[in-house]
């Protein structure tokens, strides 16, 4: 009785938490500055408005897209009209009116399903679902140096593609591994690490990537050189925020429909295993079958191969193999794995 008392508790929860990630934060586009002038405010701030949109849409297509497939397609233009479409609100984080002059600063809330319409529609590839939050270790030659890298990163990026938040302890270095970033990464959400090792001085500079999860490290490459250090950091988010669209992005091809045993020693771990599986973009149709205290049985479908399907959901925190009689998958949280090894 109280096994199956538990049982009905796991599903409960489960069923309370998103089948995909919150997409607001990457379809809004913020710190939009404008300055227009026209006959009247009323007419300026209307076309301060038209003009945001156009802006917010041309970064936020960017943004979900690969410049290759930009490419492909001959670019990928917009006009007021499409802008208009595209958009869902516009909100002010500044403003100031007068003499027929409008000046602000406005963010701008994009529609997740007209901007999906249009990329279908003219045979774009996109992915809109952020990748595992990442705690980024600002590194330098020197501690002076690290802690001007560490200002230049700020507090962190919730709008990326890649989410990350900066340490805030300056004691790790190039060789700290995922034990000892962990406790730090817990605190923010965090499911991997990423270093972030800047060299170079005043015109140029650029940022060795690597990423650091309970299965090791993960050399991703470096960035181009950039004339100041805030230029590094949006190279850097720009690097991690391409790295995740390759990894992501599907480009159609047939989908493997599998079933998976779910291996957990908790309700919190079990809500990681879970939620990495519904945030993942190769997966599809994920449903629970059977749930229990310690284990769960799921079907879903996954686009790719299953190596990278496996790189996804390592980068999430969880560990992915065969079942020992080769009957379909087992999940548990990488660092369980990782502790039994």
């Amino acid at each position: 009785m109280i096994r199956l008392l538990l049982a009905s508790v796991f599903l409960a929860c489960a069923a309370s938490l998103p089948a995909r990630a919150d997409t607001r934060d990457v379809y809004t586009v913020r710190n939009i500055e404008v300055d227009e002038q026209a006959a009247s405010v009323i007419e300026a701030r209307e076309k301060a408005m038209s003009v945001a949109r156009q802006k917010a849409a041309r970064l936020l297509l960017t943004k979900i897209t690969l410049s290759d497939d930009r490419a492909s397609a001959g670019g990928l233009p917009v006009d007021y009209a499409l802008a208009e479409r595209l958009s869902a609100a516009v909100d002010v984080q500044e403003e100031t009116a007068g003499a027929g002059r409008y000046r602000g600063v406005l963010s701008v809330v994009l529609n997740p399903l007209m901007v999906r319409a249009h990329l279908d529609s003219i045979g774009v590839p996109y992915v809109d679902t952020q990748g595992p939050k990442s705690l980024i270790v600002p590194l330098a030659s020197n501690y002076q140096a690290q802690e001007d890298w560490r200002q230049a990163l700020g507090a962190g990026n919730a709008n990326a593609l890649a989410p990350y938040v900066t340490a805030a302890n300056p004691g790790y270095t190039a060789f700290s591994d995922w034990s000892v970033f962990s406790t730090e990464a817990a605190t923010v959400g965090a499911r991997r690490g990423v270093l972030a090792e800047v060299e170079g001085r005043n015109g140029a500079y650029r940022t060795t990537l690597s990423t650091v999860t309970a299965a090791g490290t993960e050399l991703l490459g470096t960035t181009n050189y950039a004339t100041t250090l805030k230029g590094a950091a949006d190279a850097a988010a720009e690097f991690l925020d391409e790295d995740w669209k390759r990894r992501s992005i599907i480009r159609g091809g047939t989908r493997t429909t599998t079933s998976a045993s779910v291996r957990y020693t908790s309700l919190a771990e079990w809500n990681t295993l879970r939620s990495a599986l519904a945030r993942s973009p190769l997966v599809s149709d994920f449903k629970i079958t059977a749930i229990a205290r310690d284990g769960a049985l799921v079907t879903f479908a996954y686009a790719g191969d299953e190596p990278r399907l496996q790189n996804d959901l390592l980068q999430r925190g969880v560990s992915l193999a065969e079942a020992p009689d080769a009957k379909g998958l087992v999940l548990r949280s990488a660092v369980s794995a990782a502790a039994r090894q």
